[in-house]
């Protein structure tokens, strides 16, 4: 049984996971490839703004954290913050950790609420960023170059 959360979004912000009440024991970096990060999937509250999501990029990486849960029901906690199953889709990925390769969920974004040209707030941004300590210097780098709505 899956016990295991792989988070490339919003939920790299340790704190957040908390208040959201999931009982982690551990937390560590992580790495899945054969995705690239995209922020297509439309915000609930505003429709305009665009928060993470993973697709399908052959030869692409996906940086986050790995959150080790208490029990595999923890992953339920975590069902309702991502709107699973109408806003995404939660399925088991493997990712490669500082253990090797390890088997974990993730969400998907359903196709009915992904759009193209999206761009995700400042203030979503910086939850991904709050997981700075569990990626590499160069994604992060990414993440701070990435273009806001609120830079255009």
């Amino acid at each position: 049984m899956v016990q295991r959360y792989f988070a490339y979004g919003s939920n790299m912000n340790p704190e957040r996971v908390r208040s959201r009440g999931l009982l982690v024991t551990h937390a560590e970096g992580a790495v899945l490839h054969g995705f690239a990060l995209r922020f297509d999937k439309t915000s609930a509250r505003h429709p305009g703004l665009g928060h993470a999501n993973v697709v399908y990029a052959p030869g692409s990486v996906v940086e986050g954290v790995l959150y080790w849960l208490a029990t595999p029901e923890e992953i339920h906690k975590m069902d309702p913050f991502e709107s699973a199953p109408v806003n995404y889709s939660r399925e088991v990925v493997e990712v490669h950790g500082v253990s090797g390769a390890i088997t974990s969920w993730t969400y998907f974004a359903n196709p009915a609420v992904r759009r193209e040209g999206l761009l995700p707030p400042r203030s979503y941004l910086e939850h991904l960023l709050a997981g700075e300590a569990f990626l590499s210097p160069g994604y992060v780098q990414m993440l701070r170059a990435l273009p806001c709505a609120e830079d255009r």
